[in-house]
């Protein structure tokens, strides 16, 4: 038994993120292990789940991976924690298709029940009808009870509570109309300057929560039985040495996808931003992130530029996602910056001028017919796409053609989805 629960709303921009980096920080405060996790693709809620927490958390998502698969990360990663909470994305039913994908569908297959944040900013009483559709609209799905953000009053409070009295769902508590707590931008990397603004914010959030929720109320409501973990397996004796860019220029990744890579040998990191040697490797991983915004430092780190030309010309195997794929480019053209050269291993110029969200699930099928998942989301886009052919077919969730191409140059594959790999062969990517 340990306490566990998805924190779910009714739409985005209800107050989610605030309340899961609270409650992180404040069950920390109180000498608590907990495990975080987010429901979901999402590669930058997860670095702000580990400064609020001091654990790695954990994606967990069912169209990047089986039900047996996320229920086994599930127990896996939260074995050891004294709490589990997972943050749910967008609406509670909100899905890829109808239900399917949501977060509501995820405290299902968990059996881990849900607090719902509400945000109160323009409704009362009327909130009443809105709590009694979520408790009854999908059988089985367990509502913890509810925490009301931007609250304006004692009176506004009263009229709240009488809401979930008459929805018969327990109320932990209301957050008041806070100024300054909006959510820090996302694009904070995690140099020490930019980790204290957010441990500062975190702090505020924490407090907030404190003040203002009956914690342990929530504690009790929702601690239910945890799954013991499938036994893992044998450790692994790869003897492949995997070197993996991390820094503030290269930092999406996946835990599950990381943790995968050690069983095929020795990961090491770098930073091509700090301009560190290339490590020997049979494999180079550069994931996403935001090279864009230190085109001009990446640029200056041409020794490190000039070891990734060499390896990849001489057949090295470079997977490189979004981020990794621009670095590897030619030149980036950053907005009312100019353009910096990159390491000019792929023939593109990847541009931000003219930005626009691309975004979604993607199913991945190559000339073997071999299948993969990711999920893409850039604002930059290349010019002269067509410079090499795409080496895979891409789809979204709903099975159409999504012209986004994935590249291969020798052994380097390039692309602007990020991959999962997690209950997959790492190296079918080169086979």
């Amino acid at each position: 038994m340990k306490p566990q629960l998805l924190i779910g709303a009714l739409h985005s921009g209800g107050g989610k993120t605030t309340v899961t980096m609270g409650l992180l920080r404040a069950l920390q405060r109180k000498g608590l292990q907990v495990q975080p996790f987010k429901c979901g693709p999402d590669y930058i809620d997860t670095r702000f789940h580990a400064v609020a927490s001091g654990r790695d958390s954990v994606n967990l998502d069912t169209w990047l991976a089986s039900e047996a698969h996320v229920k086994d990360i599930y127990a896996r990663y939260g074995a050891e924690s004294d709490a589990c909470v997972v943050e749910g994305v967008m609406g509670l039913f909100d899905g890829f298709d109808r239900m399917e994908g949501s977060s509501a569908a995820m405290a299902l297959l968990l059996d881990i029940p849900v607090l719902l944040v509400v945000s109160a900013r323009s409704t009362a009483y009327t909130v009443a009808a809105l709590l009694h559709g979520v408790k009854t609209f999908r059988p089985g799905l367990r509502i913890a009870g509810v925490v009301f953000n931007q609250v304006a009053s004692r009176r506004h409070a009263l009229l709240l509570q009488q809401a979930c009295d008459d929805a018969d769902l327990p109320c932990f508590g209301f957050l008041p109309r806070t100024e300054g707590l909006e959510v820090p931008s996302r694009h904070l990397g995690l140099t020490l300057a930019e980790e204290q603004q957010m441990n500062q914010w975190i702090d505020r959030a924490a407090d907030l929560v404190e003040q203002h929720l009956n914690l342990q109320a929530l504690l009790d409501a929702s601690t239910t039985p945890f799954a013991a973990p499938v036994p893992a397996p044998a450790a692994a004796t790869g003897k492949m040495r995997i070197a993996v860019a991390r820094d503030d220029a290269f930092n999406f990744t996946y835990r599950e996808n990381l943790d995968r890579l050690s069983a095929y040998g020795t990961v090491t990191y770098f930073s091509p931003l700090a301009g560190d040697p290339l490590p020997e490797a049979d494999i180079v991983y550069l994931p996403g992130g935001y090279p864009e915004l230190y085109a001009r430092e990446l640029a200056s780190r041409r020794r490190t530029m000039e070891q990734l030309r060499d390896y990849a010309g001489a057949g090295g195997r470079i997977l490189a996602e979004c981020g990794g794929m621009i670095y590897l480019s030619s030149f980036i053209v950053c907005a009312g910056e100019g353009s910096f050269r990159m390491c000019g291993i792929l023939p593109f110029t990847a541009t931000m001028e003219g930005a626009r969200l691309q975004l979604g699930y993607r199913r991945l099928v190559d000339a073997a017919g071999r299948e993969w998942r990711g999920h893409e989301f850039h604002y930059s886009r290349l010019r002269k796409p067509d410079a090499l052919p795409s080496s895979a077919r891409q789809f979204d969730a709903r099975g159409g053609a999504v012209s986004t191409p994935l590249y291969r140059y020798k052994n380097v594959i390039a692309g602007y989805t990020h991959l999962y790999w997690g209950e997959t062969d790492f190296l079918y990517l080169w086979n």
